[in-house]
């Protein structure tokens, strides 16, 4: 897709040529830094753009994919035919008014914590660590250590695939493990009202100070990774199935299981997404065959086959 082309020029009509970028490496957005180049990046600084750039390209039917920070995306080689767009640092005021907080979907929760800390508002101390946005957390309902998304949010405005607007309350929003109707209904996370609790600053912040400790204890924060890449089996905890058949620290080109949390699929320097995708099939099927646990991915694998 070139610059002069037609979808260029229209999606020129609805933000500042700063804010589209063509053959964007995917890498340089997502956590695993994999990816190859998406068509075009378009970067909204607003529910209007986003609104107009949605409907345009349902218009036009241009494939659009909506991204946050790329937390937990694996990106293919090839990259990404049609339009990606980024809601990220463009799109991430938060205000607060009592124990009230409104965010926009591209605010990070670990931005999101520190503020809701500054405001002397405790709650969400447990997303401090989480990678991401408030809009994949939202649409996945991110949760740690006792916490999840949906114990804070009170409402989210969200909009389709066809351009509509749409307000929800959180008992609307079908919530469940790393669940809402978000992804039921392939709905994008615009912005989130939360409802906190007053307290201390001084001790939220040492509270999540403490949980981040813990984090980092136990997960390889330092390397690339994509987060934990399995979900969680009724019954068990993927990193430990991993550990126990023995797979911990297992390669394919620089794709590796972590040696600190066997959980975690880390990129030792330039992994491929064709590594990572490798990795897990051998994984899968190594704990298929000695416990009989099927291993679902936590990750999403995006872009051309």
């Amino acid at each position: 897709m070139m610059r002069n082309s037609h979808i260029y020029d229209e999606i020129e009509k609805i933000v500042s040529a700063d804010r589209i970028l063509v053959g964007e490496p995917m890498k340089k957005h997502t956590a695993f830094k994999i990816g190859g180049p998406a068509d075009l990046m378009v970067l909204p600084e607003s529910i209007d753009e986003i609104e107009k750039i949605i409907t345009l390209m349902h218009r036009l039917d241009v494939e659009c994919f909506i991204m946050g920070n790329g937390s937990n995306l694996l990106v293919s080689d090839k990259g990404i035919r049609g339009v990606v767009v980024k809601i990220g640092d463009q799109f991430s005021k938060a205000e607060v008014e009592r124990r009230q907080i409104r965010a926009q979907a591209g605010v990070l929760l670990s931005t999101l914590a520190k503020f809701a800390a500054k405001n002397s508002l405790a709650g969400i101390e447990f997303a401090g660590g989480i990678p991401g946005t408030l809009g994949g957390a939202v649409a996945m309902n991110a949760g740690a250590y006792g916490g999840e998304i949906k114990d804070v949010v009170e409402e989210v405005t969200l909009i389709d695939g066809n351009g509509k607007i749409i307000i929800m309350d959180k008992d609307s929003m079908e919530f469940g493990y790393r669940h809402s109707i978000v992804q039921s209904r392939n709905l994008i996370v615009l912005e989130a009202l939360m409802v906190l609790e007053k307290g201390e600053p001084l001790e939220i912040m040492e509270k999540m100070n403490g949980l981040n400790q813990r984090r980092s204890d136990k997960q390889p924060l330092t390397i690339p990774s994509a987060g934990s890449t399995f979900r969680r089996p009724e019954g068990y905890y993927a990193g430990k199935l991993i550990q126990d058949a023995g797979l911990k620290g297992l390669r394919h080109g620089d794709a590796m299981v972590s040696d600190k949390h066997s959980g975690f699929i880390v990129n030792t320097g330039n992994a491929t997404a064709e590594d990572v995708l490798a990795l897990i099939k051998t994984v899968r099927k190594v704990v298929l065959d000695k416990f009989g646990v099927v291993l679902e991915t936590e990750v999403k694998f995006i872009g051309e086959q």
